[in-house]
């Protein structure tokens, strides 16, 4: 029983993985710098709002959130994960981001198979 738990659980996150991030950075962002950027992070049914250069809003880690978003151009499919272990527990969380970056359109989603496989892919954006 549990090795079939175990086989289902390692095939959807095989399936949710396979599917990659859905992510959508559009428009023109004109001179670096120039467009304030504002972002909307959201997961289970918590959510904060991020503004860089300055960075503020009330995301507890917004200076490093937005060092690590301008390391990825704003786009987090871009993002490296972490090399954390997690348990094989199956209880899907979907991460997503909206806003703006730099004067360009954000919309950003995926699915994870727990928060603890979220938190290792996301680093700091999702650590609220």
């Amino acid at each position: 029983m549990i090795r079939t738990m175990i086989g289902l659980a390692v095939a959807l996150a095989a399936v949710a993985g396979a599917t990659g991030p859905a992510a959508a950075v559009t428009g023109d962002a004109g001179p670096r710098g120039a467009a304030l950027s504002k972002l909307t992070f959201t997961y289970q049914a918590k959510v904060v709002h991020l503004t860089c250069d300055p960075a503020g809003g009330d995301h507890p880690r917004a200076a490093q959130a937005c060092a690590v978003l301008r390391d990825i151009d704003g786009n987090p499919a871009r993002l490296k994960p972490g090399d954390a272990f997690c348990m094989l527990l199956y209880a899907p969380v979907t991460a997503r981001v909206q806003g703006t970056w730099v004067g360009r359109s954000v919309r950003w989603q995926q699915t994870y198979g727990n928060t603890c496989e979220m938190a290792r892919a996301t680093g700091v954006l999702f650590q609220f």
